[in-house]
């Protein structure tokens, strides 16, 4: 393996900026000290130079000046529609190679909305949704409660809690205001899906020519060659289920290392074929490079159907706590060798190494 001079790209919480009336959870999504230092060792130990460059505006001149072989993306960055784009399209202009998907699909990811009707036009199932930009907006006839109320454009669970789970009209509309206030953008409603939430990651890319559709013939083969798939991981959230009936903000926060995490979750192999298949549709319809996860909920009420809730191309890599990290351990894949993985997957990619 050939040494390379890496630059691992993220955004501290510590170094983010701050103002009065700022949401608590405004900075959920950055990453910790712990996670940078953890992150830099995992790249140096598979043999490699590697610095930390802070994600903001100081990476145009500190990039140049660095002058990495390839850059380790795991940019949050701080305002705009699409801010995980946005160190990926200076990469793209100062042509540097670097990790992950490139500015569409970190773009589209971000936009839950346009995500789902990326899904929609492609037939992968996702529940029914309408986007509210105001509180008095008529609801969609073919919505029907419950409905679930989260930020079109957040990550981490940021904005839901046990209340984003609505029954009436009321409840809707003071659930929707929350949002619109608080995150200052539209609020995503969907049809709220009983059951299980599971989660699959990967690592890889779908062996090509890949487009960004799939196949009309529903009897063509099922493409997901070149994506290795670790074991889906289910939250048990039976001990929560009265402060908390889903996956929330809260839980991926504050108690991320307090819970029972099921890996592989208690699921029948078939189960765990559609899941893999699916996550490698919305894999090659979103144009994801490299390793990306892709969140489910199984409905209870249609014999456990999954639908697609949500592709992350910029999963978190938190020891311990991450999600995709986690599915990595269940298969015996330690949080080194899954960086060094990403790593040599982009390395792959631009034609870097064999």
């Amino acid at each position: 393996m050939n040494k390379f001079k890496v630059a691992l790209l993220a955004n501290l919480k510590v170094n983010a900026p701050h103002w009065d009336g700022m949401p608590a959870d405004q900075w959920d999504d950055l990453d910790s000290e712990k996670t940078i230092d953890a992150l830099v060792e995992a790249i140096r130990a598979g043999g490699h130079d590697c610095e930390f460059l802070e994600g903001d505006i100081t990476i145009v001149d500190t990039v140049r000046k660095y002058q990495p072989d390839i850059c380790f993306n795991i940019c949050e960055s701080h305002f705009g529609d699409a801010r995980e784009a946005q160190v990926p399209a200076i990469l793209e202009k100062l042509q540097i190679p670097y990790t992950g998907s490139k500015v569409l699909c970190l773009a589209l990811g971000l936009d839950k909305p346009m995500t789902k009707r990326i899904l929609t036009y492609h037939d992968l199932p996702t529940p029914d949704f309408q986007t509210f930009e105001r509180v008095d907006e008529p609801l969609d006839p073919k919505m029907t409660f419950p409905l679930f109320v989260k930020p079109s454009r957040e990550g981490t669970g940021m904005g839901v809690t046990a209340k984003s789970i609505v029954n009436t009209e009321e409840e809707l509309r003071a659930q929707v205001s929350k949002i619109v206030e608080r995150y200052h953008q539209a609020a995503l409603v969907e049809t709220f899906i009983e059951g299980r939430e599971v989660t699959v990651g990967m690592v890889g890319n779908l062996v090509g020519p890949v487009a960004r559709r799939l196949p009309g013939n529903e009897d063509a083969p099922r493409i997901q060659a070149g994506l290795r798939f670790f074991p889906p991981m289910e939250v048990d959230l039976t001990d929560y289920l009265e402060t908390d009936a889903v996956y929330a903000n809260r839980l991926k926060v504050a108690l991320a290392d307090q819970l029972t995490y099921l890996c592989p979750a208690p699921l029948d192999e078939d189960m765990v074929d559609e899941l893999n298949w699916l996550a490698a549709a919305v894999f090659r319809v979103t144009g994801a490079l490299d390793v990306a996860r892709v969140d489910f909920r199984l409905n209870a009420k249609e014999e456990w159907k999954p639908y697609i809730l949500e592709i992350n191309p910029l999963p978190g890599l938190s020891p311990g706590i991450s999600d995709i990290v986690i599915e990595a351990a269940a298969e015996g894949v330690g949080h080194t060798e899954l960086v060094n993985m990403i790593l040599e997957t982009a390395l792959r990619r631009y034609g870097m190494i064999d």
